[in-house]
């Protein structure tokens, strides 16, 4: 090979190289970026916890103030005179929230696990009406719900908070793209010649398969439960029993003036189990959600 061969080739590995190093670079700028995007409000939200209603109406500031435990005094204050403490609505949303999580993850688990697994007539077609129901927001059947509800006599009842968790499209999706990637059938099939059952197959093999997928979608189930303020304020209107969204809703319905300060500190009170459920379940979550996505 010539010296000037050899001068091309290395010009062109500098210039791959560069390109490279450009693409990658860009990459992490817009990953720093998006991250800078998600966690602004949440900073915003605690250094609004730290500062007085005054403050807050002034305009947005990233810089704490002292008045935190000023704030948190007034929340315990003002909860005294109202029928709903922050104890008791925290403990009626994990009321709700874990068992409306283990049956969405559950029964989604075990529906896509039937749909991948067994060969049935009209399989393909259950999976477009799981598909299609995917793409009905909760908000249309809403009033249907409410009047079937009121018929059956279950209003400010928390079954129908949870019962309805059992039917939950996406997780169902996202628990079928994970078994195609990493399921084998045949693990199955040894299993039933060596005697098992198809529940005890689902509960003692295919289960402990699936905890990455499992962890990935109950925090993303409790999370959503937890948050959810629409459904309980429309089948909730017993003050006892209301959930910590509503309780927060509750700390804004004065009606001369809202303290925002107290308010932001009850919002930041509603993160703190959601944080340390992230923190018990996040090593699964990387795993889980690069395996559900990419079918092998």
């Amino acid at each position: 090979m010539s010296e000037k061969a050899v001068m091309k080739e290395q010009k062109s590995l500098k210039s791959y190289s560069a390109a490279v190093f450009r693409q990658k670079l860009f990459r992490n700028i817009v990953c720093i970026l998006f991250c800078i995007i998600s966690l602004l409000p949440f900073v915003m939200m605690i250094m609004n916890a730290t500062r007085t209603s005054s403050e807050i109406q002034q305009g947005i500031s990233l810089l704490p103030s002292g008045n935190f435990i000023e704030n948190w005094k007034n929340l315990m204050l003002k909860q005294s005179g109202m029928q709903l403490t922050m104890g008791r609505a925290m403990m009626n949303s994990l009321i709700i929230a874990v068992p409306g999580t283990f049956c969405a993850v559950y029964f989604s688990a075990m529906t896509a696990y039937g749909i991948h697994v067994y060969d049935f007539k009209g399989r393909k077609l259950a999976w477009a009406f799981i598909m299609g129901i995917m793409m009905i927001p909760n908000q249309i059947s809403i009033i249907g719900f409410y009047q079937f509800m009121m018929k059956l006599n279950m209003l400010d009842n928390y079954l129908p908070l949870i019962l309805p968790c059992i039917a939950a499209p996406t997780v169902v999706f996202f628990m079928k793209q994970y078994m195609e990637s990493s399921l084998s059938i045949e693990m199955i099939e040894a299993a039933r010649i060596d005697g098992a059952g198809e529940f005890r197959i689902f509960n003692t093999i295919i289960m402990p398969l699936m905890k990455p997928a499992l962890a990935t979608q109950a925090i993303f189930q409790f999370i959503a439960q937890w948050n959810n303020l629409f459904t309980p304020s429309i089948l909730l209107s017993n003050d006892s029993k209301k959930t910590l969204p509503l309780f927060v809703q509750m700390l804004t319905s004065d009606q001369f003036k809202v303290d925002f300060g107290v308010v932001y500190m009850g919002l930041f009170a509603t993160v703190i189990p959601l944080i340390i459920a992230y923190l018990l379940l996040s090593r699964y979550i990387v795993a889980g959600v690069s395996l559900g996505g990419v079918k092998g």
